[in-house]
């Protein structure tokens, strides 16, 4: 975790850094079929979902600005995740 952060400041390589929950990911991935998860896998599918989250999230702005309106709609968000 500190040698990720020491190559890497900006990045969110560590649970401590998520906004996503080690038991949400778990969650996710037992979901999906695991059947025993790592620390490592839960920590680096947060790293993945938060930066997927935040792209979607600046391509709804854009849309969400050029309709000129200042609220993010879930109209918004869909059109922003298919691209």
């Amino acid at each position: 975790c500190l040698e990720n952060y020491l190559n890497k400041p900006n990045s969110l390589n560590c649970m401590g850094d998520s906004i996503l929950s080690a038991a949400a990911m778990e969650k996710l991935l037992k979901k999906a079929g695991a059947a025993r998860v790592g620390e490592d896998a839960k920590a680096e599918l947060a790293r993945v979902l938060e930066e997927h989250a935040i792209k979607v999230g600046q391509n709804a702005l854009r849309f969400t600005q050029h309709a000129k309106r200042k609220t993010i709609t879930s109209a918004d968000i869909r059109e922003a995740a298919r691209q």
